[in-house]
């Protein structure tokens, strides 16, 4: 069998004359984790759609599982997990009440153990008698990531499962997922949040329908070729202005009371922000570009396809 979970090429999707996934092309390995980021729009969803079979692409090619994306999609997605970003279970049911009806509605064998290791494995059992509406959003998230187990896909789609859930609760939510991938699961996941990429074995960077950059974190970084300097001080928020028009100066990042400053000519850069090396109230300090410097910059640099021409 190919390494290769997910292999696709030049996937492409219009609505109109809008272009919302432009040729795109990725491989996933079996067992990793791979992160899917980019803005909202940026044509994440339909990507993940297209590759687990519920979108028919209107260019390219691929294998999801090693079934053909296009010829094989029902084939595809019944042996994936899809994790939507809204909460979709029965909010007047409990826990195993809704986990049952999945198994029922999908005709799964085993239905009793089935629903008991899903139980289980999500930490549910000491709640499976209440009711799914009463369940903080960690919590359901946990319900949903359960009701994706039931029938034992080889391959999980999470669409943003994070979205409006508290730090601790996405902690635990992404210990379970390393679980999962430790055990052979593949896992495609979309997120905003650069401590979750951060988790990812590997990254992809999406903007506007095409993939603009792909490696891990460390890879990513390595490849912007933005230099970043950090300048704290309880006045360096009045240098924004200034400092987003100086030589040199590409992007400008607010962290409190820290300015990322980044650009790609080091020397030019350096020049412009010697200045403020010597202030009594600024500290100037270089320093690695972090992932959000990085895909900030990508993002400014590529065009919004939803633009009028």
């Amino acid at each position: 069998m190919s390494e290769h979970v997910i292999d696709v090429q030049g996937l492409t999707k219009r609505y109109g004359d809008k272009t919302v996934v432009d040729g795109l092309s990725m491989q996933v390995k079996r067992g990793e984790i791979y992160g899917f980021l980019g803005p909202n729009g940026s044509g994440k969803t339909t990507s993940i759609r297209m590759m687990c079979g519920l979108l028919t692409p209107d260019a390219g090619q691929g294998h999801t599982l090693g079934y053909d994306v296009v010829q094989q999609a029902a084939a595809i997605k019944r042996e994936v997990g899809y994790m939507t970003q809204r909460f979709g279970l029965y909010e007047d049911l409990s826990i195993r009440e809704n986990l049952d009806f999945v198994a029922r509605i999908y005709g799964m064998d085993r239905r009793r153990e089935r629903v008991d290791q899903a139980l289980a494995r999500l930490g549910l059992e000491g709640r499976q008698q209440q009711l799914a509406g009463s369940l903080s959003g960690g919590w359901k998230q946990r319900l949903a990531l359960a009701a994706c187990m039931l029938h034992e896909p080889r391959l999980l789609l999470l669409d943003e499962p994070t979205a409006g859930v508290d730090p601790k609760a996405r902690r635990d939510f992404w210990d379970e997922i390393h679980k999962l991938a430790h055990e052979g699961i593949t896992v495609l996941v979309s997120t905003h949040y650069m401590d979750e990429a951060e988790r990812c074995h590997r990254l992809g960077y999406i903007a506007y329908g095409k993939l603009l950059a792909m490696g891990t974190p460390a890879e990513l970084v390595n490849q912007s070729g933005l230099v970043t300097w950090r300048l704290a001080g309880p006045t360096a928020g009045d240098l924004v202005a200034e400092l987003e028009h100086a030589p040199g100066v590409e992007m400008v990042t607010r962290f409190g009371n820290t300015l990322h400053v980044s650009g790609s000519e080091q020397a030019t850069l350096a020049t412009t922000l010697r200045p403020y090396q010597d202030r009594s109230d600024l500290n100037l300090q270089h320093g690695e570009p972090a992932l959000e410097d990085v895909f900030i910059h990508l993002m400014r640099r590529s065009a919004d396809n939803y633009a009028p021409h």
